[in-house]
């Protein structure tokens, strides 16, 4: 066999396995059940109590649905930080990207990021959101720290956030109704009320403090920044309403 024919049977086996893969990813989603799991999860991780509550299942049959999609690499079940004894079930990112583009859209004229601290996870989601989009976002914390994690202020630094300035606040001490609550902690989740699902959404992200290390960070930051790209393309101001006078680019203190 000349080195030719190895280098054309190897693009042929590549070929076949992402013909693989992707046949079985179609094959989990030929259900509408599991489709609508999955739209659910495109924006927000959910208890499975939620997504029986939201698709009016049986528990066993959603055990039976969110197996197949664990098993297609589609979906990842994890441990709340908060309660241990609940799980949350999230969507893999990028799982999709090649064959599926999720209908889900979002009208919002301000948005709440919320952790129980209002000391980094919030924050952070908060800046990264403000960066780059017109639709204001601001953060608050079920149980506001003394002040915002220094690990954190370092980091948004680094990565172009402005957290100069930042400070824990309280829920009570938001002005306004936001349309659209993002909890990026498990605690604060569960503290508003884990069964609200209209309005609310939850991206289950350990508490960089809790490690301690740069690291840590590095990870919330990133999970974060993950998934506000991909909320970002889903939220859209009202079309009656004129964009807000801040050019897009500009960073603003949280």
């Amino acid at each position: 066999m000349t080195v030719g024919q190895l280098a054309t049977d190897g693009r042929q086996g590549s070929a076949d396995r992402a013909l693989g893969e992707r046949a079985r990813i179609h094959a989990a989603l030929a259900d509408p059940h599991r489709l609508a799991i999955v739209d659910e999860l495109a924006l927000s991780d959910r208890s499975p109590s939620e997504l029986r509550g939201k698709l009016e299942i049986a528990s066993n049959l959603l055990a039976h649905h969110l197996d197949v999609l664990d098993e297609a690499g589609l979906v990842q079940r994890v441990v709340s930080t908060g309660d241990r004894r609940r799980k949350y079930v999230r969507l893999v990112p990028d799982a999709l990207a090649a064959i599926w583009e999720p209908a889900t859209s979002i009208v919002a004229r301000r948005l709440l990021f919320v952790c129980t601290g209002n000391s980094a996870r919030s924050h952070l989601a908060a800046a990264l959101w403000n960066a780059p989009h017109d639709i204001l976002a601001a953060s608050a914390g079920t149980r506001p720290a003394a002040r915002v994690h220094p690990a954190a202020i370092r980091l948004a630094e680094s990565a172009g956030l402005d957290l100069r300035g930042a400070h824990p606040r309280s829920l009570d001490e938001v002005v306004g109704e936001p349309d659209l609550v993002v909890t990026v902690c498990d605690r604060a989740h569960e503290h508003l009320g884990s069964g609200r699902v209209e309005g609310r959404l939850h991206w289950s992200t350990p508490d960089p403090a809790d490690a301690g290390i740069p690291a840590a960070f590095d990870d919330a930051l990133r999970r974060l920044s993950e998934r506000v790209e991909v909320l970002a393309a889903r939220v859209a101001r009202p079309a009656q309403l004129a964009p807000a006078g801040r050019p897009r680019g500009r960073r603003t203190r949280q």
